[in-house]
Parts: C-alpha cells; structure tokens; sequence
C-alpha cells in the first residue's frame, strides 16, 4: 500500500494538531445539492490545490535536507567505516538471531502497545468532551465544568459536534495503516544493523546457542514479546516516575555546575590575536596573514561601535532623567511663583531671598531649560538613529 498524497498530509497535521482541529464545518449539512462550478472557479480551485501541493513539496525538501544533515551528523557520530569485515558465518547466526527477536510485525506490536493506550488518552483529552476542551469551546472554568458528570459533558461535547465519535474513529482509522506501513519499512534496516551489532558482539559459538534457546517454546515467547514488552504500561509509569529525581538533582547541583563552568577560562576573539599570534594561524590555515587582519580589525570595529552605541544610549537615558528631574523642580518653582501671586506673601518676594537661596533656584530654572532643550534634541536624534535601524519612512 502506498500512502496518497492528502493521507501523508493528514498524517503530518494529526501529529502536530488536536483531533478536534479536524471537525467539519458546523454549517456543513449532511447532504447537499452539488452544482458544477464556472470554468473560472474550476481554474481557481485547481491552482489552490497546486500551490497547496507546491507548499507540501518545499516544506518536505526541506525537511529531507534536515533530515539528511542530521544523518550525516550521526554517522560522524557513530562512525563505522573503520570497522573489521564481520565473517560470513557469524554474520549469518546473527541474522537467524535478529530474525527470531524482530519477526515482522515486531515493531508494530510494540507501537501499539504504547500507540494505543497513549492515542485514546490524547484523543480523549483533547477531545470535545474534556474539561480543558469544553471550557475553550464554552468560556467556563474548568473547575466548574468538572462537577458535571460524564453524561452531561457528552452531550454538552455532541451540542458542538454530533459526529465527533464518527471523526476520532475515522482519524484512527486513516491514520493507524499508516503507522503500520512506516512501522513495516523500518524493521528490515533494523534487522540489518543489529545482525552485524550481535555478529560483533558475540561468537558463533555464542550466537548458535541463543538460536538454540530462541527455538524453544520459552524462547519463542520470549521472542515475540521482548520488544513489546518495552512499552508495557508498568514499565512506562515506572520510567516516568524516575524523571523528577533526575531534574531535582540538576536543580539542586545548579550553583555548583554554575561555578565550575565560570572557572572555565573564555575563548579567545580573533581581535584578541596580536600580530604574531596572527602569522602563526595564517601559516596553520595556509591563507594571507593580511586576511587574517582586515578580519581581526573589523571584528575591532565592531565592537568599538557597539560600546560606542550603548554609550550614547546611557547618556540619552542620562538626558531624559535629567530632564525628568528638572521639570520637577520647575514644576515645583512655579507652583511657588503661583502661590506668591495668589497670597502675595512677601516672604515668596525675591528681594527678601538670600544670594543663595535665589542662585539655587536660578540654578534649577536654567537646569531645567537647559535639560528640556536636551531631551527636544536626544528625541529627535533616537528618532532618527530608529529610522535608520527599522527604515522607517522620515516624516
């Protein structure tokens, strides 16, 4: 069976999106009258799905290029090619071995195991008649929502979808054979590597003594559970529940794994490469040492410019404090002016006030002028220095 075109799409939509992302059309009747489009609805029906089809085609080449890079990256890894040939004989147990523990329809057993119990699960907490669902669809507190029985949040989930059954069987349905088939590509490779792995690691004498178990009843029902066995429900909640402990000790151990790595001296930059360092690492690398330099000054540059920006942008921030400042002690100084004019208080009359205390109000005045002028001018040159960042139109 080869997977169409629209089910490799659907595959990869249920994998990333809530089955209920799936529902039809609330105003979709069951049954409806079909009327043949216009030629340019016929045109315009045919280019959509082309470019839904282009789409899908760049997104998986993509995606193999990806996947290719991370290939090639675990083949660095686990890099084989140096390897000694395996003997013919050995290599042949070990294929009878791999034959016995991957039976076909193996990885599928195991899948299901895990695939079954953890698909209804998600299926059914993000279905229409969880709390979490029904609270988005309605705007109810879960909380609220909670004290319902089960009869009722179904038939509050039908009121939403009366077909929402019929859909999550449907999905299971499209996309299970699908899994199957994956499932069933992937057990010969698998089988492959772990015949050479066994052939390797064990002798003939060994590997023909586990055939000879493997043949047995009790080998056999070893065989053909072994690999299912690895997502058995026990074994699963036991993993899972060794899982905090783990990140506790990480969180735990923090300040001491913080230190050790601040102890850790920093990398050099190439502008921290003087002349000779300079020669030597262009003789390393075969290339011109005046290379080498321009980068080396550029890389200076940069970074002169970019303690030069934060510079100005402090001492825009400085201006704007400073004037924030100042137009408080003006504010100040004018409600005081204002108040001598309302009372006539001849204790608000400058002729009455010392040489300092009136140079110390001229001072905050002349500040004041001075800062708001500054901060006119800071403005307008962040407006600008914005502009160029963002090309924003100047107006």
């Amino acid at each position: 069976m080869t997977p169409t075109f629209k089910s490799i799409l659907l595959a990869g939509a249920i994998a990333i999106a809530p089955a209920h992302a799936f529902a039809a059309p609330k105003e979709a009747p069951v049954a409806e009258v079909v009327t043949v489009p216009s030629p340019p609805q016929v045109e315009d029906e045919a280019s959509s799905e082309y470019d839904s089809k282009a789409a899908a085609e760049e997104a998986k080449a993509k995606m193999q290029k990806e996947m290719d890079e991370a290939i090639a990256l675990v083949e660095k890894m686990f890099d084989t090619s140096s390897l000694p040939p395996i003997e013919p004989a050995r290599l042949t147990l070990a294929q009878k071995t791999m034959g016995a523990l991957i039976p076909a329809g193996s990885l599928e057993k195991m899948i299901d195991n895990l695939y079954g119990k953890m698909f209804k699960t998600i299926m059914g907490e993000f279905g229409g008649q969880s709390d979490l669902m029904l609270s988005i669809q309605t705007g109810v507190e879960s909380e609220q929502i909670a004290k319902l029985d089960e009869a009722t949040k179904g038939k509050v989930a039908d009121m939403f979808d009366p077909h929402r059954k019929e859909r999550e069987d449907q999905i299971t349905k499209v996309i299970k054979p699908l899994i199957s088939e994956v499932l069933g590509d992937m057990e010969p490779p698998m089988r492959e590597g772990m015949s050479k792995a066994y052939a390797r690691k064990f002798t003939a004498a060994q590997l023909t003594d586990l055939n000879g178990f493997l043949a047995t009843p009790t080998g056999t029902l070893y065989a053909n559970e072994w690999m299912a066995l690895q997502a058995d429900p026990e074994v699963m909640v036991a993993v899972i529940r060794a899982v905090p402990p783990l990140i506790t000790k990480f969180i735990d151990r923090a300040p001491e794994l913080e230190k050790d790595f601040k102890d850790l001296p920093k990398e050099k930059q190439l502008s921290d490469f003087d002349d000779k360092e300079l020669g030597k690492l262009a003789k390393l690398m075969k290339v011109d040492v005046k290379v080498l330099k321009e980068q080396r000054d550029m890389w200076k540059t940069d970074s002169v410019e970019a303690t030069d920006a934060v510079a100005v942008e402090a001492a825009d921030d400085y201006a704007v404090d400073a004037a924030a400042d100042a137009a408080v002690a003006a504010e100040a100084a004018a409600d005081a002016a204002v108040a001598v004019d309302a009372v006539a208080d001849p204790a608000y009359d400058r002729s009455n006030w010392s040489a300092a205390d009136l140079k110390r109000v001229e001072d905050l005045e002349t500040a004041y002028e001075n800062a708001s002028l500054a901060a006119q001018q800071a403005a307008e040159e962040a407006a600008a220095n914005a502009s160029k960042r963002s090309k924003l139109p100047n107006k």
